[in-house]
C-alpha cells in the first residue's frame, strides 16, 4: 500500500467518524449511516490493500 493510499484511507475514515459523530449530536440518523459508510469503505479499501501487498 503507498503512503498515499493510506493517507486517503485514513482521511476518508477520519471523516466517516467526524459524519457519525455529527449525526449523533443533532440525531441525524442519515449522516450517522453515511459516516459508518465511509468508515466501512475505507476499511474494505485498506484490506483490499493489504492482500495485494501479500502477494508482493
Amino acid at each position: 500500500m503507498s503512503a498515499s493510499d493510506k493517507i486517503q484511507n485514513a482521511a476518508q475514515d477520519l471523516a466517516g467518524k467526524a459524519k457519525e459523530a455529527a449525526g449523533k449530536l443533532s440525531d441525524n440518523g442519515k449522516l450517522e449511516a453515511e459516516g459508518k459508510l465511509d468508515q466501512a469503505k475505507a476499511d474494505a479499501k485498506k484490506a483490499g490493500e493489504d492482500i495485494k501487498d501479500s502477494f508482493k
